[in-house]
């Protein structure tokens, strides 16, 4: 014989039970045993023509994806628009192509210069430092990072010595001027060491930034590549070296091999 209690817990699971049931007869469908809801429900009355009308949320907008190489590792935003600056005037734009600005040159030197070739991980520090002959390479005690970030203040220092302007500031030709003086040596020197060794590996990572790979910042779009007509990174060229007419190819980038088996 039940107690009041248990004829209590089943009144109330009885209870509770039949609000469920009057929730899902409001709320939508029962159908073979499972809830089915409002929308669902919708949908199963215009498939059997009823009059039960549902509107699709349209597509949300496809957000534009950002080149996640476009970013500094390495300069403050004074220094990138110097080194923006200076790249272009030894890589202007012309009726060939786009400028070493555009091609994003900076960002390349940017990455390169924090990394560890910034800080010269893999090459003998301890001396002795000679003065290099001409076949030889840089004999210095400054790495390179070092050397960049002073050569962009000397930049500045030089261009308000001469012109009482920020190198960014000065007109096209006078930069031209500025960045020769830096070329020839005659701009005075950076913390012992020539302004020619700066201007060298200035426009050595400029050429690079212009023409590497795009995986590595600079070379925009593989537009450098399209000005002169290289084909860049392929698997092979068996197809087109069979064929008696030249074959232009559009360029390829490291990434194009990504998914290759």
């Amino acid at each position: 014989m039940m107690t009041d209690n248990e004829n209590n817990q089943i009144t109330e699971q009885a209870n509770t039970t039949s609000t469920r049931r009057a929730f899902l007869k409001s709320s939508g469908l029962t159908f073979g045993g499972i809830a089915i809801g409002a929308t669902f429900g919708g949908l199963l009355g215009n498939l059997k023509g009823g009059d039960v009308q549902t509107e699709q949320a349209p597509p949300p907008p496809v957000a534009e994806v950002a080149n996640p190489n476009v970013a500094l590792m390495f300069f403050n935003p004074e220094e990138y628009q110097t080194t923006n600056v200076a790249v272009e005037r030894i890589f202007p734009e012309d009726e060939n192509g786009p400028g070493a600005m555009e091609l994003n040159a900076a960002i390349y030197i940017d990455h390169q210069l924090a990394s560890q070739w910034g800080v010269n991980a893999r090459d003998y520090r301890l001396g002795p430092f000679y003065n290099p002959e001409p076949t030889q390479g840089e004999q210095i005690k400054l790495l390179r990072q070092d050397l960049f970030r002073l050569g962009l203040k000397r930049l500045d220092n030089y261009s308000n010595e001469n012109y009482e302007r920020q190198f960014i500031d000065l007109e096209a030709g006078e930069q031209d001027e500025v960045l020769v003086a830096f070329e020839k040596g005659e701009a005075g020197s950076i913390s012992g060491v020539s302004t020619a060794e700066f201007f060298k590996l200035l426009r050595q990572l400029t050429l690079e930034g212009v023409y590497a790979d795009p995986m590595y910042g600079g070379n925009k779009e593989m537009l450098g590549w399209e000005m002169r007509k290289y084909p860049g990174t392929r698997m092979g060229y068996v197809n087109e070296i069979q064929k008696k007419d030249f074959v232009e190819l559009e360029p390829n980038s490291l990434q194009s091999h990504m998914g290759h088996s």
